[in-house]
């Protein structure tokens, strides 16, 4: 079957990049912050330099992991109804964005500081649109204790929405809490390791260092089934070199460490590669979704996972503009979309503001809307003898038109994608008209739209967890 894919690097740099990485990994190593994972390592045949914490891994152990890691597996969703498949073809999944540390007031239009109640709504909007399928929570509960936001996001999470979850890891106990409350609700844990209800992004800190309580969180996570994404965001002039050459070969080193301590801790656990690496803006150091290199850095990293076979989030979606709407123009709009063609399982970054920074409900509700027509690109075509239709071409004949024949009215709606129009009106670049009517579908989703409660023995469980784990941290 046919699918449009963006591909930016030729076999021979494909090559280059590999042996570059290996190169990285065993001469230079990388740094790891956590004396546990760097026992674990050096017992495996890594050379670790305790005093340092660098480790430096040989090729051996980096094909080992990649023989070792699945290249299919099911993320689960409470209901059944939701669950996704990896790898996802021909049409990636697309989520939400994650933990922005303000929101844009659906009221007032002004920013603010967020709650778990921010968290429950951008959790039963995600539930509800059909361009969204599995949350990130897009904004920080600061109404929590710091340590353990992101376990009370979880927990928000799953009672207000039946997709899958994405959450990160602050710590080994953080990791424990976060499996013991998605157990509750998948019936135990050895039912959450066949069909995790969750996945965790474990972000390499750029260039080549893994602080030691998302490494050791990542740890647990792995050995508890729990999908984990070891996304690099190699910063070009930055955390990376600024040639896109030296960005790829940071990001690519990066997942290759990250996917080795993952194999290490727990052979045959489900990772994915993941890259959302760009240059920096110049002028203020920023993160640039919408560069001109940004998809051919995320096609070049969705190459390399491809060769190694190991499911891919290299994709983007969300304007992520600096306030709702899209105020970006035609080519800042293109650099962010292309990225979808890069044969990524996943895209993230729905509802996002000001590159990540912040969120917004309505915002979430333009970017599912703009997906829901967008995706036609990505379907599969048949390219055949049959779909080639050599015989009708032969029926109707030189100079003649194939509007009457038969084969168009069987075929059309098969072979044609028809947008939906009533969604045309989100789409417009360099506007935020839009953004009135996406106020209105929020607030009539966040009125009409209910999810299944849990129960309240469930419920009750996990609060005691989370109380459990507030006054371990509390008498630390």
């Amino acid at each position: 079957m046919a699918v449009a894919k963006l591909k930016f690097l030729e076999k021979d740099e494909e090559e280059l990049i590999h042996s570059s990485s290996l190169k990285i990994l065993e001469d230079m190593g990388v740094l790891i912050r956590s004396p546990s994972v760097l026992e674990m390592l050096g017992n495996a045949g890594a050379t670790v330099d305790t005093k340092s914490m660098i480790v430096k891994i040989p090729e051996e152990m980096v094909n080992e992991s990649l023989d070792k890691a699945p290249k299919e597996f099911t993320m689960g969703s409470i209901d059944g109804k939701h669950d996704l498949k990896i790898p996802a073809r021909p049409v990636p999944y697309v989520g939400s964005n994650g933990i922005g540390t303000y929101m844009i007031d659906l009221a007032t239009g002004e920013k603010r500081r967020t709650t778990r109640k921010d968290i429950a709504d951008f959790a039963r909007l995600a539930d509800a649109l059909e361009g969204i399928d599995f949350f990130w929570s897009n904004v920080t509960a600061y109404d929590v204790p710091e340590q353990i936001h992101m376990v009370h996001a979880l927990w928000v999470a799953l009672q207000n929405c039946t997709k899958n979850y994405g959450t990160l890891t602050l710590s080994a106990d953080d990791a424990k809490a976060q499996i013991e409350l998605a157990a509750l609700i998948a019936g135990g844990k050895d039912q959450l390791k066949k069909k995790p209800l969750f996945h965790s992004l474990c972000c390499v800190v750029a260039p080549l260092s893994f602080e030691k309580g998302a490494i050791e969180g990542q740890v647990e996570l792995v050995k508890a089934g729990i999908p984990v994404i070891s996304m690099s965001m190699s910063l070009g002039g930055m955390s990376a070199p600024v040639t896109i050459a030296g960005t790829i070969v940071n990001a690519n080193a990066e997942n290759l460490a990250s996917l080795v301590i993952s194999q290490t801790a727990a052979p045959g656990a489900p990772h994915i590669y993941s890259s959302e690496s760009t240059p920096i803006n110049m002028v203020t150091g920023n993160i640039v979704y919408e560069s001109p290199e940004a998809p051919l850095i995320a096609a070049a990293t969705g190459q390399m996972s491809n060769r190694y076979g190991l499911p891919t989030l290299t994709g983007s979606w969300g304007v992520n503009g600096n306030v709702p709407g899209i105020p970006l123009y035609f080519t800042e709009l293109s650099a962010i979309t292309m990225t979808m063609f890069t044969s990524t399982d996943f895209a993230a970054g729905a509802g996002g503001i000001e590159e990540a920074k912040g969120g917004s409900l309505e915002q979430l509700v333009i970017d599912s809307y703009m997906w829901e027509n967008f995706r036609a690109f990505l379907r599969r075509f048949e390219i055949s003898e049959k779909t080639m239709a050599l015989d009708v071409i032969k029926q109707v004949g030189h100079g003649n038109t194939f509007l009457t024949h038969p084969h168009t009215a069987k075929n059309f709606r098969k072979e044609l994608y028809f947008r939906d129009k009533s969604k045309l009106e989100f789409e417009a670049t360099g506007s935020v008209s839009m953004v009135p009517k996406a106020k209105k579908i929020v607030k009539e989703i966040l009125k009409e739209h209910t999810v299944q409660p849990l129960d309240d023995d469930i419920i009750k469980k996990g609060d005691e967890i989370i109380k459990n784990l507030e006054m371990r941290i509390a008498k630390n």
